[in-house]
């Protein structure tokens, strides 16, 4: 099929939907698929298979695109609406691809050039106007979720990331089409790193001799930074010499979170890396002992859970479902999200080593059987067979 895509991202960073648009780009472009994605004018460039990346013109004064909703993102949504039109009438496309918020211009196309058009959702749009801070106003709020009813309506098919989208969409629509496939980072070249190389890495960081508590992701304030780091002082009555490295982060939050480790005189014990390349991931999560996930809030699973999986390390997460849609008591441990429970999740890891490996291989074992690259590439196949049909009869 020959898809026009439409991702209002600074693609491609390494974070949440961009990641997962380069992702599902990748897989498309493997099962044979040609991609027009239309997309901001900033993120790193990438090669892709069989895609073709438009991105709009350089707009004044924007370099940069927070997480979450933004007003930054309106003049630059204008753009990629104009891009995609223009597109679309100079090329005869199967279908349209929309994520988040494009879905609305989705919408639009479907119905101009009577075409499929398939709902890349990857959370609740009120929902994120709460998470993220934008507004809590309730009619603002109200007037997302008419347009969130919308799209779901219009639209041919929605691929979700989650259980808990599945049950948002039918609560909408019981009888849409909807794909679950899951945001797994993952790739048939995943590497496998030396234990030389690790050693490397705890020297460079001087982390020899003790345990590593490793956090990657975003420090958005839904991700429970704050729980993490309160939780410290706890951890290091029963094991002193354990170092916690947080990977990611603005350098404004960095530093907020800098100065509230230095408040509860933890700031030895903690190292904020910033962000690393996601092919560095693999490296930093084999230096840990335990991964840590300490989200606060939100029903989306978080990114990063895929790829601890795989990783085989021990996982420590709170008892959310955000976590427990994919989660379970064989696979992790799940902590209340409050400090001392957290801080005994950990200390129940570091402290029974045969608990920690078996948590670690059964939560590699689920990845490779549920979550693994050929399970990513035939759910994305299903809904464009699915796609396709429809287009046969249009």
């Amino acid at each position: 099929m020959k898809i026009l895509m439409i991702a209002p991202e600074p693609c491609f960073e390494p974070r949440g939907t961009p990641f997962s648009v380069f992702h599902r780009c990748t897989a498309l472009g493997k099962l044979g698929h040609t991609v027009d994605l239309v997309t901001y004018h900033l993120g790193e460039e990438k090669n892709i298979l069989n895609v073709n990346i438009h991105r709009i013109p350089k707009v004044p004064f924007i370099n940069h695109i927070k997480i979450g909703p933004s007003f930054t993102k309106i003049p630059l949504d204008f753009f990629v609406f104009f891009k995609t039109l223009i597109l679309a009438m100079k090329n005869n496309y199967d279908c349209v691809h929309a994520h988040e918020e494009a879905a609305l211009m989705g919408c639009f196309i479907k119905i101009l050039f009577k075409i499929p058009f398939v709902y890349d959702m990857h959370s609740s749009i009120p929902q994120q106007l709460s998470n993220f801070n934008f507004t809590h106003n309730k009619y603002l709020i109200g007037i997302a979720q008419y347009f969130e009813n919308f799209i779901i309506q219009h639209s041919d098919a929605v691929i979700v990331i989650c259980p808990h989208l599945e049950q948002t969409i039918h609560s909408i629509d019981e009888q849409k089409y909807i794909q679950l496939i899951e945001n797994t980072p993952l790739s048939d070249s995943y590497c496998v790193v030396s234990q030389d190389a690790v050693k490397l890495l705890r020297c460079q960081l001087h982390l020899e001799n003790v345990s590593v508590i490793l956090y990657t992701g975003t420090l958005e304030s839904y991700q429970g930074i704050d729980l993490l780091l309160s939780c410290i002082p706890l951890v290091l009555e029963k094991y002193p010499s354990t170092k916690f490295v947080l990977i990611g982060g603005e350098h404004l939050q960095i530093n907020s979170f800098k100065n509230l480790a230095k408040s509860i005189h933890i700031e030895n014990h903690v190292l904020f890396i910033g962000q690393r390349p996601s092919d560095e991931m693999p490296l930093y999560m084999e230096m840990a002992d335990v991964l840590v996930s300490p989200r606060n809030t939100g029903t989306n699973t978080p990114l990063k859970i895929y790829s601890y999986m795989k990783s085989g390390k021990p996982i420590v997460a709170t008892n959310l479902l955000t976590h427990t849609q994919v989660l379970d008591n064989q696979v992790a441990v799940l902590a209340d999200p409050e400090s001392q429970s957290f801080a005994d999740g950990i200390i129940q890891v570091l402290s029974n080593r045969q608990f920690a490996e078996t948590l670690g291989r059964n939560a590699r074992n689920l990845a490779d059987s549920k979550y693994s690259y050929d399970a990513f590439l035939a759910k994305t196949e299903k809904i464009y067979n699915y796609l396709s049909s429809l287009r046969r009869t249009c």
